[in-house]
């Protein structure tokens, strides 16, 4: 699953990068006089270098709050996805029809808060229980902007957010292992932000590394639900897309970057089908 690391890079989510990288590697051998302009295109998918992370207080009203809860309150056991359970102490939904249609309704609201038009990529609800942690990652730029709002929690749980950096692409582990690596850079400046239910969070996942470090475990149950809503620059599908690259650049050197090759198809499955079968329309 590309969600996984890749052979290029370490972190979770580093697929789109590591296919980012080769495709300007193979562009260079083979054309490099469109270098420039490739690179000039995806720089539709980075933020600003001036962004900062945003917290939002009461993003749902009462009544939506208390859908949200009842559904969550409601799922079934074979409606939550487990892949990440032992990775990330979560169960996961992506992309339920009542989180898709929130999403839609809070597109204008993103898109003033981020600066450009947005349009909605996948959302998914994230069920982190006594085992919840979140290593430090950068995510591919289908989750460029995400809106990551707190339904539920035993208590406050912080996250971490580096300032916006541009996308690691020579990273090298210099010593030690790569997550003390990245967390302890003085230069990536990273700051704590802590939500309380209701309150969510902006940030741009593709340009800044992220974690949460090991739930605190107070009492028997420990807990917290996050609703994930991500969002991408409007009219830019193909971009986020490796297998389109050599129709959509007309580079035909790029054909081999298939999203087969990067399993890009098989994290689309998953998270379209699901034990519930729920998908993106």
């Amino acid at each position: 699953m590309p969600s996984q690391s890749t052979s290029t890079f370490p972190w979770y989510d580093s697929f789109w990068l590591a296919a980012y990288v080769e495709a300007k590697a193979i562009i260079q051998r083979q054309c490099p006089q469109r270098l420039v302009g490739f690179e000039a295109e995806m720089k539709r998918l980075q933020a600003p270098k001036d962004f900062k992370v945003q917290q939002v207080r009461d993003v749902l009203d009462d009544a939506t709050l208390d859908t949200v809860k009842r559904i969550i309150s409601e799922l079934k056991q074979d409606q939550l996805e487990r892949h990440e359970f032992m990775g990330f102490g979560r169960q996961v939904v992506h992309d339920h029809p009542a989180f898709s249609k929130l999403q839609r309704e809070l597109t204008d609201t993103m898109s003033s808060l981020v600066g450009e038009a947005v349009e909605p990529g996948y959302n998914f609800l994230s069920l982190y229980n006594n085992l919840g942690v979140c290593e430090v990652h950068m995510d591919a730029p289908l989750a460029k902007w995400t809106l990551d709002i707190c339904i539920e929690q035993s208590e406050p749980w912080p996250i971490q957010f580096s300032q916006c950096v541009p996308w690691p692409e020579q990273f090298k582990q210099t010593q030690g292992d790569w997550h003390s690596q990245i967390v302890n850079d003085p230069k990536l400046q990273f700051e704590s932000y802590t939500l309380k239910v209701n309150q969510g969070v902006v940030f741009c996942g593709g340009n800044q590394w992220h974690y949460r470090n090991r739930i605190s475990r107070s009492q028997e149950s420990n807990f917290c639900h996050l609703l994930f809503l991500h969002y991408v620059p409007t009219d830019c599908e193909e971009l986020l897309h490796p297998g389109r690259w050599h129709q959509y650049f007309e580079i035909p050197a790029l054909s081999p970057l298939t999203d087969a090759r990067y399993g890009f198809d098989e994290w689309a499955e998953n998270r379209s089908s699901g034990a519930a079968g729920y998908s993106r329309k």
